[in-house]
Parts: structure tokens; sequence; C-alpha cells
């Protein structure tokens, strides 16, 4: 039986899982994956993901890559994988690939989405998917102050601390932050679409966002915290659990 590269689309709600990639004696995304994939394909198989999300974050296009030689189409492989999942993960999609497809490689955009609820009462429903802060924020400096995120420039700043990659350049295209009405609040979204992020990027973009918005910095220091490349110059981390990975795309 031929081999075949089957691309998934992968959803789940992070908050239960110690991040994507496995670890020993945590429960991981890529760990509980596994285990269905082997219930259903064998003791051999196992996944690639193409983004270590951090304990916390959710996703709604995550991808990962299985090669398998089962006779169950590929139609079929959604559901059949899903059933052996706990309801908080689900695969969206099934598609065959070509067998040279480079899961993390061939990534040309992905998508980060942060909500941020802001009002005098913590949102309870939901306060497990965002940032709950009780201060009114400035959208309109923070929008800002995202805008001059875009281009290519070095990220460094915005780094964690632990992240060794010598190459911290990356491309944003677009970083926007919008809000919505809620019943005695608002929502806040910053959305960051780039070619790549570096490790706790996003978090950290988001918690200088705020800075911004509560009117501790201005809009025009982002380009000093750009050229400082040090993470101290830059805002605090966000928390993890306000943090979606909504697609990725490749050519």
């Amino acid at each position: 039986m031929a081999l075949r590269n089957i691309k998934l689309t992968i959803a789940y709600d992070g908050c239960d899982y110690h991040g994507w990639q496995i670890q020993p004696g945590e429960v991981t995304v890529q760990g509980v994956l596994t285990e269905a994939l082997r219930s259903l394909l064998g003791p051999r198989a196992r996944i690639c993901g193409a983004s270590r999300t951090d304990a916390g974050v959710s996703a709604l296009g995550q991808v990962g890559l299985i090669q398998i030689d089962t006779p169950i189409p590929t139609e079929n492989m959604a559901k059949a994988i899903t059933d052996r999942l706990p309801e908080n993960m689900a695969i969206v999609k099934a598609e065959d690939v070509p067998m040279g497809f480079d899961v993390i490689g061939d990534v040309t955009r992905k998508l980060y989405r942060y909500t941020i609820y802001c009002g005098p009462a913590r949102p309870v429903l939901h306060m497990r998917r965002c940032w709950y802060i009780a201060s009114d924020l400035d959208v309109g400096r923070m929008n800002a102050a995202a805008g001059l995120l875009v281009g290519k420039k070095d990220f460094k700043s915005f780094a964690a601390a632990a992240d060794r990659r010598e190459d911290s350049v990356r491309t944003v295209f677009r970083c926007e932050v919008a809000e919505a009405p809620a019943e005695g609040g608002r929502w806040i979204y910053v959305e960051a679409e780039g070619d790549g992020f570096l490790y706790n990027m996003v978090r950290n973009i988001v918690g200088t966002l705020v800075e911004v918005g509560v009117g501790r910095w201005a809009p025009e220091k982002i380009p000093e915290i750009l050229e400082a490349r040090d993470r101290k110059a830059a805002g605090p981390i966000a928390p993890p659990n306000g943090l979606c990975l909504m697609w990725i795309k490749y050519d």
C-alpha cells in the first residue's frame, strides 16, 4: 500500500494542555493526538505540527502532518480521528498533500488573535480564553502603535529571553487592534499576521500595546523598543489564555 501524506487542520482549547509539544509527565496537544492516531492507525503513527503553541494557548487552525499507509479514505479521516479525541480538540479538515510538503518550512503566513475584555466586572463565562483588564484601554492609541510594527523588522525586543535563535527578523503583514461592545464592557482584539513569530512574540507585543492603551507609553515608543533589541525594553508578557492561532497558510 502506498504511503500517503495527510495534512490535518486542528482546533483545540489549550487551557488544559501544557502546550503543543510532547513533554514527559505533561498532558500536551501532540501527546493526546498521537494517542488517538495510534488507536486508529497503529503504534508507529506520529504527527508533526506547524507551530509549537505554548501552554494555555488555543488554536482554530493549527496544522499537523501524518504519513500513513491505511486504507481509510482521506475524506473519512477527520471524523475518525476526532471520535477518539477529548471534547476540547477536533480535526477540522484532512487533505492529501504531496510527499515533499514541509509542514513547517512551507508556511507563508500565520494569523494570531489575542482577546482582551475590559469592564468593571470579570466575564466569568469567558475567563479561560481572555485577558481581563479592569482599567480602560485606548484602542486608538493601541492601533497606532500596532501599525508601527508592520513590515520586515528585527523583533528581538519582543522575543522571550529564552529564545536563542540568531535570526530575529520577521515580516509582520498586519497588526491591528479592534473592539466590539459587550454587555457591561468591551471586547478588544489584537490580530497579528506574519510570516513567522519568535517565541512569545505575540504575547509580548500584546503586553506592550496594553502599556500604550493605559497611557503609560506613547505609540511612538515602538520604534525605540525595536531598535533596542532587548526584551527588557518592551512591555510585560500577556497571559497565554487570551491567545489563539487562527490559521496557517501555505503556497
